[in-house]
């Protein structure tokens, strides 16, 4: 509230809803001063007249300081003439603007000092009480500032850890395309210019992948059948795919090539290292809980060493298994997860779900 590096109105001003809480909270706040006063000085009258005076006199101090929150002038103010500005002239305004109010509501004459030995105990209450709570106030804006911060700096930290994730998605998928792609152009003109189509269309998705923080499932197949494809020119009747992604799914946002990894990986060390054919499906579903994808590949399915492990254990072991986990640990943190479970008779099966 008092931060000399505010630089805008915006940064300090009240919503309508804070400023109804911060009435209300003075109106508890000052409650308990009227009680406070009422025993320390009983001599000034009784407890209804000290609740009156008390919640005028807060009431008027709160007032001004929501005014002054509200002008561009105060904002740029130093720390110092702030803490000057409120202690030397808003408290003491507040508590003769606040005194004639309920005396006026009393039908009283107006004063600012009231009369017997205890005169001088209000004045010096209310500045001690009404400081005490401006501090608290203050001190409460600081740490919610300090944690808006933090936030900002993870949020910056997230997303800086998931573009450097992206970066090291593993290339050899466009290596071996293209080295494939070269031997074709001799061999199969037509089969060449299929599959530098689908390089493209592949590389196009994946340039704007890149670029964005977001993606929707549909955009996600989509650049999944032309990996597929490709993939599929380059194997031939040794690769089967299915991609399922119902209509009502199309448009659910996930991180950029979030899949890409788990079908690499499939294919790599499921269906690649395979005498025969196999199959890769890729299938999103809702479930209770979000959205579940699953990559199942009827390959060799997982080394003896990982079966003895659990799905997680496991997961861990592929560098692009630990590429997804930790994308979704930036983005969902605890709440999205991936598992990964042997296929009968052989395969894999990887399954992501994701919050909805």
């Amino acid at each position: 509230m008092f931060s000399h590096t505010d630089t805008a109105p915006n940064a300090i001003r009240a919503t309508w809803s804070d400023t109804l809480r911060l009435l209300a909270a003075s109106t508890l706040f000052w409650a308990l001063a009227a009680v406070l006063l009422a025993w320390a000085a009983p001599g000034l009258g009784s407890f209804g007249n000290i609740l009156l005076f008390a919640e005028a006199n807060g009431t008027a101090i709160v007032v001004g300081l929501l005014l002054l929150r509200r002008a561009p002038w105060f904002v740029k103010l130093p720390l110092l003439a702030k803490l000057f500005l409120i202690g030397g002239v808003l408290i003491p305004l507040g508590y003769a603007v606040g005194h004639a109010i309920a005396f006026t509501l009393l039908g009283e004459p107006i004063r600012l000092v009231s009369q017997g030995q205890d005169r001088w105990v209000p004045i010096v209450f209310t500045l001690l009480y009404a400081s005490f709570g401006i501090y608290y106030l203050h001190t409460r804006e600081q740490l919610a500032r300090a944690a808006a911060a933090r936030s900002e700096a993870q949020l910056l930290a997230a997303e800086s850890q998931l573009r450097m994730l992206r970066a090291q998605i593993e290339p050899h998928m466009l290596f071996n395309t293209l080295a494939n792609l070269r031997s074709l152009i001799d061999d199969d003109a037509p089969k060449a210019k299929t599959m530098l189509d689908l390089l493209i269309v592949y590389l196009r998705s994946a340039l704007s992948a890149s670029r964005t923080e977001a993606t929707t499932l549909r955009a996600e197949f989509a650049q999944l059948r032309a990996y597929l494809e490709i993939m599929s020119l380059r194997m031939g009747p040794r690769l089967r795919y299915r991609l399922d992604l119902p209509g009502a799914l199309e448009q659910t946002a996930v991180p950029p090539m979030l899949l890409q990894p788990l079908v690499e990986n499939a294919i790599k060390h499921g269906l690649e290292p395979k005498v025969g054919a196999g199959s890769v499906d890729v299938i999103a579903r809702r479930t209770d809980a979000g959205v579940e994808i699953s990559v199942c590949d009827s390959g060799l399915g997982l080394p003896p060493d990982d079966e003895a492990r659990s799905p997680v254990d496991a997961a861990s072991g592929s560098y692009g298994l630990l590429h997804v986990r930790e994308r979704l640990r930036a983005v969902y943190g605890s709440q999205a997860t991936l598992t990964l479970t042997p296929q009968v008779p052989t395969g894999v099966c990887a399954r992501v779900r994701i919050p909805q």
